[in-house]
């Protein structure tokens, strides 16, 4: 009996993660549907034009055929049983199904955020072993510089990248995407805050740490200030970066809106602006929908890796199970 309740923690553990991601999701989108339907507007306008809005009898029939003169409550559940089964929907503007407005706009948004969100990671990581085992002056520079970092926000960046490394030296393509050389400078202009955050996590969490008896243990063998932070310290200092990391990932598919624009680059940020100057309230909730998403995805995987970087995590959930 006892092992069968062992067997059942992580699975009670996993179904919980995905209960609460469908939460999380249905939060979002039902949040995005009520905002955009009291914020004024008129969708039958969105989808017919202004050319064509003083066509007789044209308003009437498009919002019968939508279904925009339907109960409030009767369109939100359409359209939540609609995403329910994978129907995004119809673009309003383009009129087109938003599965093809969305194709090819997806993967370059996840391919930046991804990007972004590892070299965040590792600029982090290098930040903070830099300053191992420093004191003083040189251990306090870091920090302020990670204070500007999360302070500046990332299009502000991207222009400054833009006029030093595309117009000034000419290193990097200016716009588009035209391949992993394009990718650089809008993926710096989003890691670098990430970056900042990340680092005095890091850095917080390793203060913490090396006060631990098992560090203090290892400095008494005589292991050096280096040896202690990679072979010891570090692993239990990377627990709230990861799982940070992975809530970051998810954010910055909402961050990389300014950024491609900034670059011109294809992407969710293009569709999404256009889409809400359009009032084109399908393409809005399927790019609101995926966000989520992805922002579920990361932090269920965060959780579950963690417990095979620290077994004590493992424990812990063994014991709330």
């Amino acid at each position: 009996m006892a092992q069968l309740k062992k067997l059942s923690r992580p699975a009670t553990f996993v179904i919980t993660k995905v209960a609460a991601g469908v939460f999380v999701v249905w939060g979002a989108v039902t949040a995005v549907f009520f905002v955009n339907a009291f914020a004024g507007g008129n969708n039958a306008e969105s989808i017919i034009g202004a050319e064509s809005a003083t066509v007789p009898g044209l308003r009437e029939q498009v919002t019968a055929q939508y279904g925009l003169d339907n109960p409030l409550v009767e369109q939100y559940w359409d359209r939540m049983s609609a995403l329910a089964t994978g129907d995004l929907g119809w673009s309003y503007q383009r009129d087109e199904p938003v599965t093809h407005v969305l194709a090819g706009q997806v993967i370059p948004t996840l391919v930046l955020a991804g990007a972004a969100a590892l070299m965040g990671l590792l600029l982090a990581l290098c930040a903070t072993a830099a300053t191992v085992g420093r004191t003083g002056a040189s251990s306090k520079l870091p920090g302020v510089i990670e204070i500007l970092l999360v302070a500046t926000p990332p299009f502000w960046t991207g222009i400054v990248l833009l006029t030093i490394f595309s117009f000034g030296l000419q290193w990097f393509p200016a716009f588009g995407a035209t391949g992993p050389v394009s990718l650089v400078l809008p993926t710096v202009a989003l890691a670098l805050p990430i970056a900042g955050v990340l680092a005095q996590i890091m850095r917080n969490q390793l203060a913490e740490v090396d006060r631990s008896a098992f560090a203090l243990s290892a400095r008494a063998r005589g292991l050096t200030e280096r040896s202690v932070f990679w072979h010891h310290t570090l692993r239990h200092a990377m627990l709230p970066t990861l799982t940070l990391s992975a809530w970051t990932l998810g954010t910055l598919i909402g961050g990389a809106v300014l950024v491609e624009q900034v670059f011109s680059r294809p992407g969710l940020g293009r569709v999404l602006v256009d889409a809400v100057k359009g009032h084109d309230t399908p393409v809005v909730m399927a790019v609101v929908t995926i966000s989520a998403i992805v922002f579920v995805i990361a932090n269920t995987t965060a959780d579950l890796v963690l417990p095979l970087i620290d077994p004590r995590v493992r424990d812990l959930k063994g014991a709330d199970a």
